[in-house]
């Protein structure tokens, strides 16, 4: 059984770790607060779920999702993710993250930053630019027409690969944006940002999108 950790418990992260689950993932999932504050949660889903600190749950992981608000991906463990695939789902909201000059002057992406804090991991864009609640009811089985499809983006094939795969398990088609210095193709504001879309719809979103 694959072993998933996920450091956020918002919204996306317990709709993922409800979705990987259901999988017959095993799971453990962390927030800020502390495991004994996530037992409702893990209570309520059913398959191998327990709740963790952010080093323990970095530690189980085969991969890890760190799905935590921006202003917070410096409290993310490096030593316990080095070597791993790390899905980078965070936004970049100024209204919650405050004001950061880099990202507002367009030299970097959120996504390479959190690359940059966890030199040792291979970050991948994921699950970044769907509703929560869209993330377990709007998958179909592969093949479906105008199937929804979902980006991606990393510097590693490898890691592309597998969230090709856990996208197609969840329902969804990929595209690939390429590498993360692109990442901001399906960022908040651009074209192809929270909407239901099928491959060629978002690959011509992404193609319009402009810095």
């Amino acid at each position: 059984m694959t072993t998933v950790g996920i450091i956020g418990a918002g919204n996306i992260g317990s709709a993922l770790a409800r979705g990987f689950a259901a999988r017959g993932y095993s799971v453990v999932i962390a927030n800020s607060r502390g495991p004994e504050t996530l037992a409702d949660l893990v209570d309520g889903i059913d398959g191998d779920v327990t709740a963790g600190t952010a080093e323990q749950a970095a530690e189980a992981g085969e991969f890890v999702v760190v799905t935590v608000p921006l202003k917070a991906y410096r409290d993310i463990p490096v030593a316990p993710l080095a070597g791993k695939i790390v899905l980078d789902t965070n936004n970049y909201y100024w209204e919650r993250d405050g004001h950061i000059a880099a990202l507002d002057d367009k030299q970097t992406t959120t996504s390479q930053m959190l690359q940059e804090h966890l030199p040792q991991s291979t970050v991948v864009k994921a699950f970044n630019h769907i509703g929560a609640a869209e993330i377990l009811s709007d998958g179909t089985p592969a093949g479906t027409p105008n199937r929804r499809a979902l980006a991606t983006a990393s510097d590693s094939s490898e890691a592309v690969e597998l969230v090709t795969r856990i996208y197609d398990e969840f329902g969804f088609d990929t595209v690939n944006i390429g590498p993360l210095a692109d990442s901001w193709r399906v960022e908040r504001d651009r074209p192809a940002y929270g909407i239901r879309q099928n491959r060629e719809e978002l690959a011509a979103n992404l193609a319009r999108a402009e810095r």
